[in-house]
């Protein structure tokens, strides 16, 4: 299965009020690993950023001059998520601005929901702890995912936080928690720290076959159970289909 988790950064929070993408991050899992293939780009929104937006984010009207249009980069980001289940916390609010830049550019790439399936974690999150924060910051805590550098909001970097989170909430990784280990986060379960690495220098996990001996010894376990039993449900495929 091929998805891609997306994270937005916009000009303010109100899409009715005219706001615009100004950011754009995804990256690439596909059988729930990092491929290490990501799309990220900086957009000219064509208007002011509010001050509100700016201390969440840190990106000026300044630095977004000279960037491209969305109508420039939208062939490439179109590309770079049909197919896939789009990963998106709170995907409400990021696939509202999204689809309002495709509707400015005539409709002929249509709509998020026609190109991708999409899973909203902000949804499972609540649904797993309902009552408690469930922020990316919050869940970052609960499950010991690092955002150490996450000082300021950025796309790129909250899509592969959010990756993090999303693998491991959805996992069954709290199952193997202690009982006595607590976040402080209304007494939500901790696991260990997890930390990013790079895809294409990670260890490949090992592989391990069984030796003739253990095959040998197998089948004589199955053929003891058949014998005593008189029928073992192991050697009749065709039961279990």
């Amino acid at each position: 299965m091929r998805e891609v988790v997306l994270d937005t950064e916009t000009t303010g929070i109100e899409v009715r009020e005219g706001h615009r993408i100004i950011e754009i991050g995804c990256v690439e899992l596909i059988d729930r690993r990092l491929t290490g293939r990501h799309f990220h780009v900086y957009i000219n929104p064509q208007r002011e950023v509010d001050e509100g937006a700016f201390a969440v984010h840190g990106i000026s009207d300044a630095f977004l001059a000279d960037k491209p249009l969305f109508a420039d980069v939208v062939d490439d980001f179109m590309a770079f998520i049909s197919g896939a289940r789009l990963v998106i916390h709170n995907a409400a609010f990021d696939v509202g601005f999204i689809d309002a830049e495709l509707e400015r550019l005539g409709g002929r790439h249509g709509r998020v929901a026609d190109h991708c399936g999409v899973v909203d974690t902000l949804l499972i999150a609540r649904e797993k702890h309902p009552g408690q924060r469930n922020s990316l910051d919050a869940l970052c805590k609960r499950y010991g995912v690092d955002n150490s550098q996450r000082d300021l909001h950025g796309a790129l970097l909250d899509s592969e936080i959010l990756a993090d989170v999303y693998l491991v909430m959805t996992g069954g990784q709290t199952a193997l928690l202690l009982s006595g280990q607590n976040s402080g986060d209304s007494g939500s379960a901790e696991v260990g720290s997890i930390r990013r690495l790079d895809p294409q220098t990670r260890p490949q996990l090992a592989v391990l076959r069984a030796s003739e001996a253990e095959m040998e010894a197998h089948a004589a376990r199955i053929a003891a159970i058949e014998k005593a039993a008189g029928f073992a449900l192991w050697s009749q495929p065709e039961a279990v289909e």
